[in-house]
């Protein structure tokens, strides 16, 4: 079974009582009326509940959602920030949700490649030779590697060492290490 979220800007209908979800985690939304398929969704965080975000989805064009979620992301100073992130069929959105504004989106064609540890960590980036990349933290690391593979057959790049352009002229080497009682994870500058 399919795991997105249509995006529709119709009157929500009333829910039927077979749109119960399996668990909490996971909602189960319909699809257009005319087929009437379920389809399971990766919205952990209520899109619908959050209009603004709908707005920028709707005036961007993308209908599919394959997932949504709280995650932090790493800024080329090194702070953490929290912010939402949403990966469509067409685009990486990254949503302030303190300010209900949009910070960046990424049309998926520009990324090249997602590298990750090869360890239990959460920290995954998101390659873009274009503009600087993207690194970011989340317990979904592997939902989001999933969304990001079944949107847009990207390369997958598992390494306990990478680089990553933190900003534009701004050249950053993270390093994971397994370590008693969890991995030790190390951000340097080149």
């Amino acid at each position: 079974m399919s795991r997105r979220t249509e995006i529709d800007d119709s009157k929500p209908q009333p829910p039927q009582n077979d749109d119960v979800a399996d668990d909490d985690s996971s909602p189960a939304q319909q699809d257009e009326p005319h087929d009437q398929e379920k389809i399971r969704k990766r919205d952990y965080i209520d899109l619908p509940s959050h209009p603004y975000i709908m707005k920028i989805l709707n005036k961007q064009g993308d209908q599919i959602v394959l997932f949504a979620d709280k995650v932090l992301k790493f800024t080329g100073s090194g702070k953490m920030k929290c912010r939402f992130l949403l990966i469509t069929d067409f685009a990486v959105y990254i949503v302030d949700p303190d300010t209900d504004s949009l910070k960046r989106r990424i049309a998926l064609a520009a990324v090249e490649k997602i590298c990750l540890s090869e360890l239990t960590d959460n920290f995954l980036a998101v390659i873009i030779p274009t503009e600087y990349d993207l690194l970011i933290a989340s317990s979904r690391k592997n939902e989001i590697i999933s969304a990001f593979v079944e949107a847009y057959e990207l390369e997958v790049i598992p390494s306990n060492r990478f680089q990553y352009n933190a900003a534009s002229d701004l050249v950053k080497e993270i390093e994971f290490e397994e370590v008693e009682g969890g991995v030790k994870t190390r951000i340097l500058r080149k």
